[in-house]
């Protein structure tokens, strides 16, 4: 995480669930208020792609909402806790008879941190 100013930050996340899928996520976080324990809340997007093997590469974009608060227990130690509200933009499914448009619900996923800044 980059932190620009007093404003906010740049989280980029690159992970995989199985190996046949890569997930990219970028979000900016802003913190609000003063003090150890400060509120956190962002706004950004999450895209997967799924390689399945014998079939065509699936393809998911997904808005992210985290909010939570993040902890400074050190000078340079931050703790946080969030709950990112997720919520499907766009899909590609790796059968191509599927049109299932995505589901319109929100999906709250919690989230942990820990960073440490120099």
């Amino acid at each position: 995480m980059e932190r620009i100013g007093d404003w906010g930050r740049v989280e980029v996340l690159l992970g995989t669930w199985g190996f046949r899928d890569i997930s990219l996520s970028t979000v900016y976080k802003n913190t609000i208020g003063g003090g150890d324990l400060r509120a956190v809340a962002g706004l950004g997007l999450w895209t997967v792609l799924a390689f399945p093997p014998d079939e065509r590469t699936g393809v998911a974009l997904v808005a992210r909402a985290p909010v939570g608060f993040e902890w400074q227990f050190q000078e340079d130690h931050f703790l946080g806790a969030e709950v990112g509200l997720h919520r499907a933009l766009a899909i590609r499914r790796t059968d191509p008879e599927d049109r299932t448009p995505p589901a319109k619900r929100i999906v709250p996923l919690p989230g942990a941190s820990y960073r440490w800044r120099r």
